[in-house]
């Protein structure tokens, strides 16, 4: 899988806004693949955000996973899923899902992202790499050494970095081996530049040479 360097995560609680309107504005930023999350939303409510940003997305031509919820990212349509340590095992899902499911998988050690290297998965994610605020539930933070040692155990599997992850500091993060760098406060926590604030990162990042095919 090619993952974009910027990967944005929806946070309703944070941004105050629906999901779909934070699809629509990451979306304009440039954002080409949304994680779309909200551990607070009842079902029922998540499915009809879930299946308005889906639309949304086809427009633009975005990809769209859903977080943990395989349930409903097979009842909406949407590209894939992202699943955390908790949730339904990835083998599971591609068998639900099928074989052209994007499926992404949260690890919080180099054990972990090692023994996810053996998973049916598209891409695994790392972290934090720094103290966040967005979870209050968070493993030790990896640090950019840990990164490092996440990428070299790991070879070319594609490698997404969460936690802490700025403007400032995401250079270093996709320098210290990190395919894409995943963010939810550097573009959510103010809800009039969500656009601007997408679009500007992006243009940082694209001075480091693409992920390869």
């Amino acid at each position: 899988m090619k993952l974009p360097r910027v990967y944005p995560l929806t946070d309703g609680q944070l941004s105050g806004l629906s999901q779909v309107q934070q699809v629509r504005l990451l979306s304009l930023g440039g954002a080409s693949l949304i994680q779309l999350r909200d551990k607070r939303m009842a079902a029922r409510e998540f499915y009809e955000e879930a299946k308005a940003a889906v639309a949304v997305t086809a427009q633009w031509g975005v990809k769209l996973l859903i977080n943990d919820r395989v349930d409903i990212a097979l009842a909406v349509g949407a590209h894939g899923v992202h699943l955390g340590q908790d949730d339904m095992p990835p083998d599971a899902a591609r068998k639900l899902l099928g074989p052209d499911a994007l499926i992404g998988y949260s690890t919080h050690s180099v054990e972990q992202a090692i023994a996810a290297t053996k998973l049916p998965i598209d891409y695994l994610a790392v972290g934090p790499i720094f103290a966040t605020t967005t979870k209050s539930d968070t493993a030790p933070v990896l640090g950019l050494d840990g990164l490092q040692t996440v990428r070299q155990e790991t070879g070319e599997f594609p490698l997404v970095a969460i936690g802490g992850i700025t403007r400032e500091n995401a250079p270093e993060v996709i320098q210290a081996g990190a395919d894409s760098v995943a963010l939810i406060s550097e573009l959510l926590s103010d809800p009039t530049a969500i656009t601007k604030a997408t679009r500007l990162l992006i243009q940082d990042l694209q001075v480091f040479p693409a992920p390869a095919d």
